[in-house]
């Protein structure tokens, strides 16, 4: 049961908006780091959630905004007076999408989680080709939205097996078959995206953060000479090391919703549709 407390957060216009109280957490904690979501559903119709309703579309359209004015010759005008920039790479959009699947899991109210995630996802597919990739924060978000859908199919937080709150009453609240065949749709088209997105250079973004992974893996001794052999077998190994586990990430794309997704429309080929290969 929730604890009663309320959080805040600024929403447009600088106004504070109540966010849902969360639940209190379990030991277990979640790959992806979601938050646990409030105790029950906001009733519908309530001041709470529309609160929540509208600062949710109010960020979406942030991030839009933020999105088209890095687009195009939108990146080459001058500031407008609404004072929102574009966004100069994927993982800057990652940070606001992160936290705002945050807000929407936390709401832990389906008829706010389930349109809105559905649009963040859909959205995503035309985010991503449109930068340089940044691995690292864009399969983040995707996890979270993979863990998110695929509970919201089943009813039930799929790592920890509790109900989620508004399924009380059984699978009403969830995923109409119109939303699955968009959710399997969907996942399906990013996970074709994401093999194009990922097949291109990273962006300066995430080579630095690959250059300080790499000065912390670098030997500690700097006195003798450079041994450029093993200086070129060490990032020949690291280089590889990174293919293997973006290939993985990628393989993992969506791969709970499809399979939870295929549970439940009783299609044994969802979760096989898209072949990862090494060419």
């Amino acid at each position: 049961m929730a604890d009663g407390t309320q959080t805040s957060t600024t929403g447009a216009g600088g106004f504070l908006v109540p966010l849902p109280s969360p639940a209190p957490s379990n030991d277990f904690v979640r790959p992806s780091s979601l938050p646990h979501p409030r105790g029950h559903a906001l009733r519908p119709g309530s001041a709470k959630e529309d609160k929540v309703r509208n600062y949710v579309a109010n960020r979406i359209g942030h991030i839009n905004r933020r999105f088209f004015k890095k687009s195009g010759l939108a990146a080459m005008a001058p500031p407008t007076d609404d004072g929102v920039t574009g966004y100069k790479s994927m993982g800057e959009m990652c940070k606001d999408l992160d936290e705002l699947i945050n807000i929407i899991w936390l709401s832990g109210t389906p008829s706010l989680q389930i349109p809105y995630l559905l649009n963040i996802a859909s959205e995503l597919n035309t985010w991503l080709p449109s930068f340089p990739p940044s691995p690292k924060a864009t399969f983040l978000v995707l996890s979270k939205l993979d863990h998110c859908f695929a509970s919201l199919v089943a009813g039930m937080d799929v790592n920890t097996e509790e109900p989620l709150p508004g399924f009380e009453n059984g699978m009403r609240a969830g995923m109409s078959r119109t939303d699955m065949v968009r959710c399997k749709s969907t996942a399906q088209q990013t996970r074709v995206v994401i093999m194009d997105v990922m097949s291109e250079e990273p962006g300066q973004e995430e080579e630095s953060e690959n250059d300080a992974d790499a000065d912390e893996d670098g030997d500690s001794d700097d006195d003798g000479p450079t041994d450029w052999g093993k200086v070129v077998a060490k990032q020949k190994r690291r280089d590889k090391r990174e293919d293997e586990e973006r290939h993985m990430d990628m393989a993992r794309v969506y791969e709970k919703t499809l399979v939870q997704l295929g549970k439940t429309l009783q299609d044994g080929d969802l979760a096989g549709g898209i072949q990862i290969s090494d060419d």
